[in-house]
């Protein structure tokens, strides 16, 4: 059997349980509010320029960002149904 290296390979960033749990709300609260699929992810993974960053981001990084991402969500919802 051959060893395995790993010098190659990019670090992962491991999220902690908080920052794991608000990424997790904002893409529930983003699948309950947008259209699909498609329309999440691209919410999500998009800089908006409201929050002046990727919503996923903001909502991984704090409670306050992730209140801020709530908001994004919902205005992005009322302006998908109008």
């Amino acid at each position: 059997m051959g060893s395995f290296h790993f010098a190659n390979r990019a670090p992962r960033n491991v999220l902690s349980r908080d920052q794991s749990f608000r990424q997790g709300e904002a893409v529930r609260l983003a699948a309950m509010v947008l259209p699909d699929k498609d329309a999440v992810l691209h919410f999500l993974n998009s800089v908006d320029p409201d929050l002046g960053a990727r919503p996923i981001d903001l909502a991984i990084e704090s409670l306050a960002g992730l209140k801020q991402v709530e908001v994004a969500i919902a205005r992005a919802g009322a302006r998908d149904a109008g």
